[in-house]
C-alpha cells in the first residue's frame, strides 16, 4: 500500500550520467574526491556507456579533458578535440539508442581555469565569449551531440548559440542551459575530475548566482526561455530544492537538476566511516530531487540507482 500510494517516482528514465574522458591516457584515472568515478579513456567510455545502456540510462553528459590548454580554450571546439572524438566513438557505438549531451563551457579547456575568454584586465569577455560558445555548440552537433548544455552563465549564450546551431543546419539539436548556476562551495571535486585551477586563486561570483539569492535565478530562467532553451537546469541541487521547486511552478520545460560531486562525495565520505547507510541516502537525496520538481537529474550515482531500481 505504502508503494501503491506513493506521490514521487524515481524511475531510470530520470536519470543522467556524467563522464569524464581525458585526451592522452592508457588506463582510466581515479579520481580521489570523487570515490567510483575515473577519468576514462576514449575505450573504457564506450565501456561505460555501453553497460549504462544495458542498465536502462537513457543519457550521458561528456567532459573533456585535453592535453594542453591555451588561454582561448580552443579544443572546447577543435575537431579532434577529445569531447568530439569521445561523441563520435559513442555515436557510431549507440547509434540512436542513447541520448548523448556534452557539455559546453570553456574551463576545462582554457589554461586560467575561468568558463570565458579574459579581457586584458583579466575580467571575463562576455560577447567574445558567447561567439566562442557559438562554435563549440557547431563543432559538438557535428560530432553527434543530440543535447548541448551550455553551463558558463554568460548572457546571451542561449541565444547565440541556437541562431549558430540553426544557421548551420543543427536545428534539431537541442539546449539544456545551466540557467540557474550558482557559485558554490561543493564544485571541489568537479575541478579535480576536470583538472580546473582558476588562475590567482580567483573565483567566479562575476557571473554564476548569488547564493543568497531565489529571484534572481527564476529571471535567469525565463531569459534564458525565451531565448530558446528547450530545458533549463538548477545546480547544485540539494542546497537549491526550493529554487527548483519556484521554476517547475513557473516554467513548462523540462527541468534539471545536477546533484553535484560535493553532494556525491560528502555521502561517500560519511558512509565510510560508518555513519550513515550510503545507499539509502543516495536514493532519499535523489528522490528530493524528484520530489521537488526535477524531471532530469544529472548524479554521479546513476550507476549505482540504476542497478538498485533494477534489482527493487
Amino acid at each position: 500500500m505504502r508503494r501503491m500510494v506513493a506521490e514521487t517516482r524515481l524511475s531510470v528514465d530520470d536519470l543522467v550520467a556524467p563522464l569524464f574522458v581525458r585526451e592522452g591516457i592508457d588506463e582510466p584515472q581515479p579520481i580521489s574526491s570523487l570515490p567510483g568515478v575515473v577519468q576514462h579513456t576514449r575505450e573504457s567510455l564506450r565501456k561505460e556507456v555501453a553497460a549504462l545502456g544495458a542498465l536502462g540510462i537513457p543519457a550521458v553528459i561528456l567532459f573533456g579533458v585535453p592535453a594542453s590548454k591555451d588561454a582561448q580554450g580552443s579544443q572546447a571546439w577543435a575537431d579532434d578535440g577529445i569531447v568530439q572524438v569521445a561523441l563520435r566513438d559513442l555515436r557510431a557505438d549507440v547509434g540512436d539508442d542513447m541520448v548523448l549531451l556534452a557539455d559546453l563551457c570553456l574551463d576545462e579547456y582554457t589554461d586560467h581555469g575561468h568558463c570565458g575568454v579574459l579581457t586584458p584586465a583579466g575580467e571575463v569577455d562576455n560577447d567574445a565569449t558567447i561567439d566562442l560558445y557559438a562554435q563549440v555548440a557547431v563543432a559538438q552537433a557535428s560530432a553527434g551531440a543530440d543535447i548541448v548544455a551550455p553551463s558558463g552563465m554568460m548572457d546571451g549564450q542561449v541565444a547565440a548559440i541556437r541562431d549558430e546551431l540553426d544557421e548551420n543546419g543543427f536545428d534539431s539539436v537541442a539546449i539544456l542551459a545551466y540557467a540557474a548556476k550558482y557559485a558554490s562551495a561543493l564544485y571541489g571535486p568537479f575541478r579535480d575530475a576536470v583538472d580546473v585551477r582558476i588562475a590567482g586563486g580567483g573565483d567566479r561570483k562575476g557571473y554564476q548566482q548569488d547564493p543568497r539569492n531565489a529571484r534572481e535565478a527564476l529571471e535567469e530562467i525565463r531569459t534564458d526561455v525565451a531565448e530558446g532553451a528547450d530545458m533549463v537546469m538548477v545546480k547544485p541541487a540539494l542546497a537549491y530544492l526550493d529554487v527548483i521547486a519556484s521554476v517547475r511552478a513557473q516554467v513548462d520545460v523540462p527541468l534539471a537538476a545536477y546533484h553535484v560531486s560535493g553532494e556525491y562525495a560528502m555521502v561517500h565520505a560519511a558512509a565510510a566511516n560508518g555513519w550513515i547507510d550510503g545507499e539509502a541516502v543516495a536514493l532519499e537525496h535523489v528522490t528530493a530531487i524528484r520530489r521537488a520538481g526535477a524531471d532530469i537529474i544529472l548524479t554521479y550515482f546513476a550507476r549505482a540507482l540504476a542497478e538498485g531500481l533494477g534489482n527493487s
